[in-house]
This record gives C-alpha cells, sequence and structure tokens, in this order.
C-alpha cells in the first residue's frame, strides 16, 4: 500500500498568519526602537503599515516587505501557493507593483526534499502570475516547515497608499471575505466536514493584484490588507494611524458560510482570540453583536482582501467594479464617522 500522504499542518504548532504575535504583543516593541529620520524612509513601522517605502529618485520608490509563516493548508503546493500571494499582497496594499522575490525557509530533516520541491513550485506559479519572480532565497533547518517570500516592489513616490489618510466620512470596502482562520483551524483539526478547505484555498490564493487595479481608478485615501490581526485588527492600524475614528456593520461584511456555521461549535483559531482581546480597548459592540460575530470581525485571515477608504460617493461604484474583475464578495463594509483616536464601534448595519 502507498504510504499515507503528509499533512503539513499536522506538523505545525500554530497554522499561517494566526502563528503571528498578535498587535498586544508587537505594537509596545516597535515603539522601542529609534525613530527613523532619513528622509528618503517614506513609510516605516511607526504606523504598523503593511510594509516600508525607500524612496530612490523623485519618480521610483522601493516597496519592501517580507511574510512567512507554518503551513495553513496540508498540501506542499497549495502552501507555496498561499504563502507567496499572501507575501505579495503587502506591496499591493501600498500602492506599488511586485518587481521581484527571495524565499525564506525552515525545512525539518524528516520530511523529503520533494516536498520542499513542491513548495517551491507552487510559490514560483503564484509569483509568475504577479510577475515577480523568485530570484533566491535562504534555507534552514527547523522543527516546523515554514515558507514565505522578502518581496520587493515599486511605486511612485506621490502614489503610495499608505494606512494613515483615512477622512471622516470616507466609505470602508473590502475586497474578500472573512473566515478563513476559523475554515483552516477546522480542517486542521479534522472538523471541516463541509470541506469548505477548498473554498478558503481558492480565495487565499487570488493575488490582490485584480482588487489593487480597480483601486487605481479612484481617490483611495487609506489602503491595508487583511491578515493575522483580522478585519478589526487592521482597520484599527488604519484608525490609529490616521487619528480618526470608524463604525463597522457586521451585517454587511462577507463570511465564508461555513466560518459561520463552524465559529458556532465553538472553532477559532489562538491568533483569532488574542485579536479580540487586544482590541476590547478599541472597539465598542453594539449589544446584539454576538461573540460569534466578534470573532469573525476579529479572525487571523491569511492571504485575505484589501480593506481601502473612498469617498462614499464612489463606494458602490467600487464595489460593482471589483465584483466585475472576479472578487464577487466585494463590499462596503462601515464608515470613518470622525476624526479621533482610532477607536471602532460595530453595529448590526448603518445607523
Amino acid at each position: 500500500m502507498p504510504p499515507d500522504p503528509i499533512r503539513l499542518t499536522a506538523l505545525a504548532k500554530r497554522a499561517g498568519c494566526a502563528a503571528k504575535h498578535p498587535p498586544g504583543f508587537l505594537l509596545p516593541l516597535l515603539g522601542l526602537l529609534p525613530p527613523v529620520t532619513d528622509p528618503r524612509v517614506l513609510v516605516g513601522s511607526s504606523t504598523a503599515d503593511d510594509a516600508a517605502v525607500y524612496k530612490l529618485s523623485d519618480d521610483t520608490a522601493l516597496v519592501l516587505t517580507t511574510d512567512f509563516f507554518t503551513p495553513i493548508v496540508d498540501g506542499p503546493r497549495d502552501f507555496g501557493r498561499v504563502a507567496a500571494a499572501n507575501a505579495l499582497s503587502d506591496v499591493y496594499a501600498m500602492g506599488g507593483t511586485p518587481l521581484a522575490a527571495l524565499s525564506v525557509v525552515g525545512f525539518p530533516d524528516a520530511l523529503p526534499a520533494t516536498v520542499l520541491g513542491d513548495i517551491l513550485a507552487g510559490a514560483a506559479e503564484v509569483a509568475a502570475e504577479a510577475g515577480a519572480p523568485i530570484v533566491g532565497g535562504h534555507t534552514i533547518k527547523s522543527e516546523e516547515p515554514i515558507f514565505g517570500l522578502a518581496v520587493v516592489g515599486t511605486v511612485h513616490p506621490d502614489k503610495v497608499l499608505s494606512n494613515a489618510g483615512a477622512k471622516p466620512g470616507d466609505a470602508l470596502v473590502l475586497s474578500k471575505p472573512l473566515g478563513l482562520g476559523v475554515i483552516t483551524t477546522a480542517a486542521k483539526n479534522g472538523n471541516d466536514d463541509r470541506g469548505a478547505i477548498a473554498d478558503a484555498v481558492r480565495v487565499m490564493t487570488t493575488l490582490n493584484r485584480g482588487a489593487a487595479e480597480v483601486l487605481a481608478g479612484y481617490e483611495v485615501h487609506a489602503l491595508t490588507d487583511v491578515t493575522g490581526f483580522g478585519l478589526l485588527g487592521h482597520l484599527r492600524n488604519v484608525t490609529a494611524a490616521s487619528r480618526v475614528t470608524a463604525e463597522v456593520w457586521a451585517d454587511r461584511v462577507p463570511v465564508l458560510p461555513a466560518a459561520r456555521e463552524y465559529v458556532a461549535a465553538g472553532i477559532a483559531p489562538g491568533g483569532t482570540r488574542a485579536n479580540r482581546s487586544f482590541l476590547a480597548d478599541w472597539v465598542e459592540y453594539a449589544p446584539d453583536v454576538t461573540e460569534n460575530d466578534q470573532l469573525l470581525l476579529c479572525d487571523a485571515q491569511t492571504s485575505g482582501g484589501l480593506l481601502a477608504a473612498i469617498p462614499a460617493d464612489r463606494a458602490a461604484e467600487l464595489v460593482r467594479q471589483l465584483r466585475a474583475a472576479g472578487l464577487a464578495d466585494a463590499a462596503e463594509v462601515g464608515r470613518v464617522t470622525g476624526q479621533g483616536t482610532g477607536r471602532i464601534t460595530v453595529r448590526r448595519g448603518p445607523a
């Protein structure tokens, strides 16, 4: 009989972006770093943005980012595809175009080299789709499989899209559904009774390039991608950096159907619960927003969608264009409500 297939998620204590340290751990550490005074650094770590931006000339800046994690899915090729799409997303979230990438690999001695070959092949496939070849990398031995990319992109210095420009009255538009952390956790634990992991892989391997190309035709005041800190965690970074307040409409937020079922059964990754705990000081929930709703809004996504703050009178048109581009779940999910210190209110729908 052939050997049982290798389940990569069984080799990882935590999966995908849910393996990230929570913002409550990271943000105080970033505060200890010396301030960056080089005027060529257009975006650094001070606003917890998705990538750094470094100006080379009057018409060219580099977008610099890295992202890597333990297996989010069992199949090696799919693991590589998801990890590549996730890392490339940070460049799109800054308004940039990916240029090239380096692989970041930790690999156990106990696994056959062919597994790593499949991971690399999957990543190369998605990187080629983005037009950003993987041109090298570095590999170490590790107890758990780890894979990701360090990506370099380019952007015009005057067209950088940071998380710090949201304005009162802006609409908040999300390009992909939530629930990826819940579904991948269910699959890892053998509880994916609906076989939802296939749909989750489809979402996670969809590049944010299409959404970025649509957004290029709009006045975008702030942009971020939704990954390990969840929708509310990444929105908190936007509101804090922009010195505004916002509200999210829970009934308007797209969620993969199986995720609602699984979270009701008590399934949620540790990273999701850590996000919800951290956000307790930043988010006020209306009484009819259930704990399950809160977990989904805080769910640790891997290769999630883009979240854009744009003038409200263009939101409906933007949603139509995103859906026409194949992002069927795109939706307006809230508003920037005023100047402030970053607090967020969650209600079922618009007031």
